[in-house]
């Protein structure tokens, strides 16, 4: 029997009463039980390169990180951030007072609204939405505000009216995520622009989520919205290591931003995680400073994979969104005659041996994502051809 206080008042804080076990738990746990290929979560079955890896090797047996490292992260990760942003997108980056390391993206978004929502600041961000954006709005006591991506010729794309429309007086935040999980959608400079003029217009504050910057496809190019006019000093932008050199469960993230910014974030960071990662923070500042052939040798093998998968979902009878970026294919499953994603997903393990999210699961208005499941295509090749076979001979066509 649930314990319960005297007043009969339930356990769970009523502001994550809405959040039960994320759809990722529930989906690898079917994918262990039914032996099925798991599609589902984004993480690579491989590892980053040896040199990085052999770097946090180094740093342990060093003695290099494994006490407390600095509260901002160490100077070196810092330093590699801050060349990085630079050397990438001309945006300069004091790494002393610019830039914060986190525990992943995520704990950075944590601290992020945390930081800058009060209770009753209406947050707006891109639907469909990774899980934690709702989680970390109702956490900071915010009103969760969506603007729906709707499928437009092969990509989802953004209203900027509707955008326009949806900010009020009690608007305060726009959480931003571009390449955007889990559509694939890369914001282009007109549309960044245009959020940007809004932004300014608006005198709102922006949390941009960046973590596939590095893996955009075909014509997309990733623009940091920080670099567009008025945007450098109302920006928090947020990135990590996991998914540029595939070691998610090493959980190194940062955010830049301006001085004031990284102050107000790093007063809610320095209460949740405190401190995380030493020896790894060691060995992403080294693979942040990789030469471009292995960025360049990364983005090319993901767009193989991605074809890999797209052609074998299409031949599996599913319509497909080939993604400008992230690592995952969102397909929409009502030519097979389905309509629910959420129990086709569930059913999807034991009829064809293979793991998806159904992307329902990412928006307030769950109608509008029921028909369409997401597929991450960031395993080994051979791995995608066979759960493309898999699904084509259980006759989901």
């Amino acid at each position: 029997m649930a314990r319960m206080t005297s007043s009969d008042r339930p356990l769970l804080n009523r502001r994550l009463a809405e959040f039960g076990t994320t759809i990722f738990a529930e989906m690898s746990a079917l994918a262990l039980r039914t032996g099925a290929i798991n599609l589902g979560q984004g993480f690579p079955d491989t590892d980053g390169p040896e040199e990085v890896r052999e770097a946090a090797v180094r740093a342990l047996r060093d003695g290099r990180g494994n006490q407390y490292p600095p509260g901002p992260g160490i100077p070196e990760l810092r330093t590699a951030v801050a060349a990085h942003q630079q050397r990438r997108y001309g945006l300069s980056v004091d790494p002393d007072t610019e830039v914060l390391v986190t525990a992943g993206a995520t704990e950075a978004i944590a601290a992020s609204l945390l930081a800058l929502v009060e209770p009753g600041d209406e947050v707006i961000a891109l639907e469909p939405y990774y899980d934690s954006y709702a989680a970390c709005i109702a956490m900071a006591g915010g009103a969760r505000v969506p603007v729906t991506l709707r499928p437009d010729g092969s990509r989802f794309r953004l209203d900027l009216d509707e955008l326009r429309d949806a900010v009020t007086d009690r608007t305060r935040l726009l959480l931003i995520n571009t390449p955007h999980n889990p559509t694939g959608t890369v914001l282009t400079r007109e549309e960044l622009a245009s959020i940007a003029e809004l932004a300014v217009e608006r005198d709102l504050l922006v949390v941009t989520d960046e973590v596939y910057e590095h893996l955009v496809f075909d014509d997309a190019e990733h623009i940091p919205l920080a670099s567009f006019p008025g945007m450098r000093d109302r920006t928090v932008t947020i990135s990590s290591a996991g998914k540029t050199f595939s070691f998610t469960g090493w959980k190194v993230g940062w955010i830049t931003a301006s001085s004031e910014l990284v102050t107000a974030v790093r007063s809610a960071k320095q209460f949740l995680t405190y401190v995380s990662a030493g020896p790894f923070q060691y060995a992403v500042a080294e693979a942040l400073a990789l030469p471009e052939s292995y960025f360049t040798g990364f983005r090319a093998d993901m767009l193989a994979k991605r074809d890999v998968l797209a052609a074998g979902l299409e031949e599996a009878g599913l319509t497909v969104y080939r993604p400008s970026g992230t690592y995952f294919i969102t397909a929409d499953i009502r030519p097979l005659g389905e309509s629910d994603g959420i129990a086709f997903c569930r059913a999807l393990p034991e009829r064809a041996g293979v793991v998806a999210i159904p992307t329902a699961v990412f928006y307030d208005h769950r109608d509008m994502g029921a028909p369409f499941v997401r597929f991450a295509f960031c395993k080994q090749r051979h791995v995608l051809e066979e759960a493309a076979a898999r699904l084509k001979s259980a006759g989901t066509r």
